[in-house]
């Protein structure tokens, strides 16, 4: 196979993401692009998050900085709840390589018992320029089936 073939389709395959509901160039001298993906929790299965982030296509690693925003999409109950993990750590939901250096953006899911609320962490699991980049996002439970009454 020549190698113009090899690249091609390899940028090709690249963009087949079954959870990618957008994609914007960052203009027409880079390889960057914003990639949008949508991912319902599968446990929690009401909520949905929106996580971008940038994907470089020819580089070896991409940046890490991400974005993330969840909302209640459809009813949360109490058994739902009931069969998360409540540690402090909570649980990863998601993890998505980012770097051929074993950088990797990855979703974890955090109860916050005593506000009642969903915590969803996107971060990526290499430090860059000094710092660890993440985002936060919530889902209370007030208004939801789950929530329980103090």
């Amino acid at each position: 196979m020549r190698p113009i073939y090899a690249v091609l389709l390899l940028l090709m395959l690249s963009g087949c993401n079954k959870n990618e509901v957008g994609d914007v160039s960052l203009g027409v001298f880079t390889t960057k692009d914003i990639k949008l993906d949508a991912m319902v929790d599968p446990v929690v299965t009401g909520v949905t998050c929106h996580v971008s982030s940038i994907e470089a296509n020819l580089d070896f690693s991409d940046p890490s900085d991400s974005s993330i925003a969840c909302r209640q999409t459809g009813p949360i109950t109490a058994a739902m709840i009931a069969s998360i993990d409540k540690s402090k750590n909570g649980e990863v939901l998601f993890s998505k390589s980012k770097s051929i250096f074993f950088k990797t953006m990855k979703i974890r899911r955090i109860f916050d018992a005593e506000n009642q609320t969903l915590m969803y962490l996107s971060y990526s699991t290499k430090e860059t320029s000094g710092s660890f980049k993440h985002s936060l996002s919530t889902v209370p439970l007030w208004g939801t089936e789950a929530y329980v009454a103090r």
